[in-house]
């Protein structure tokens, strides 16, 4: 799914500033090993590599790296990059002083198994901090309105914005952690001109918006053109609306997209 579109350039466009936020509030600085969960091209890698810390961007999907290594090779920082599932992190326990994510991690099927791996792979004492959009915030709400055009998710899975509620990220980590500072923020998003062309460009490089579209036409198939043309344009005009909803009335289009910005201590 990640590999389809061009999710670099949602990062790298779409929401620049992420990686640098959870960097600061992870308080990564020059000697630390660092891990970037569903690092994808780097948004947080990038930035903590840029602190003098050493640097391991995982994500499973490897098409993204290129562009990650470009961007870093211009910024003038070097990084390893890891193909590793984030379920099954191939990493030795309390190897890393500092485990991130930004909107990486949440889309794993299976949470606990992803937050146990990012836990385990965690020093002692160490900080996990991770950025997720909240279920209620605009991304989730997207996501909701993909979700009856999707195909039927595998067994076990959870909605990816879950991770964006500050109690079922508790309830993940348990007692494994402590000093916990959680808050709630946004993002202010205003490349497009209106709510059309937002949808026309999610359609286009975002993996699961691209990935909803494509199962629409595969599910349905040539006996069914007519009602998969139907469904798209209801998903079309949802999309759209939703977008609208969204417009902050800033005197051009823009919107703010909510995430949980969450740090924590592994207890030494």
């Amino acid at each position: 799914m990640w590999a389809s579109g061009d999710y670099p350039a949602v990062a790298a466009h779409v929401i620049p500033n992420l990686g640098a936020v959870l960097t600061q509030a992870c308080g990564i600085h020059a000697g630390q090993r660092v891990l970037d969960v569903g690092a994808g091209s780097g948004n947080v890698a990038i930035p903590a590599a840029l602190t003098g810390a050493h640097v391991v961007a995982s994500d499973l999907t490897p098409e993204l790296f290129d562009v990650g290594r470009q961007m870093a090779n211009a910024r003038g920082v070097d990084l390893e990059w890891w193909e590793a599932d984030a379920e099954s992190l191939p990493f030795a326990d309390g190897e890393f002083d500092v485990v991130t994510s930004c909107v990486g991690v949440m889309f794993a099927p299976h949470h606990q198994d992803s937050a146990d791996e990012m836990v385990r792979v965690c020093a002692p004492n160490g900080t996990i901090g991770l950025i997720n959009w909240t279920p209620t915030g605009f991304i989730g709400r997207m996501l909701a309105v993909m979700k009856p055009y999707a195909p039927q998710p595998p067994p076990g899975a959870q909605p990816p914005p879950l991770w964006g509620d500050e109690a079922h990220v508790r309830d993940l980590l348990g007692d494994r952690v402590t000093d916990v500072v959680a808050r709630r923020d946004v993002v202010r998003v205003d490349r497009f001109d209106g709510p059309g062309e937002f949808r026309d460009y999610f359609k286009t490089n975002y993996g699961p918006t691209i990935a909803v579209y494509k199962a629409l036409n595969d599910t349905e198939g040539a006996a069914g053109t007519a009602d998969a043309a139907d469904k798209a344009a209801a998903l079309d005009a949802e999309l759209v609306d939703l977008a609208r909803q969204h417009d902050v009335g800033a005197g051009s289009f823009a919107m703010d997209w909510e995430y949980l910005l969450f740090t924590a201590r592994k207890r030494g």
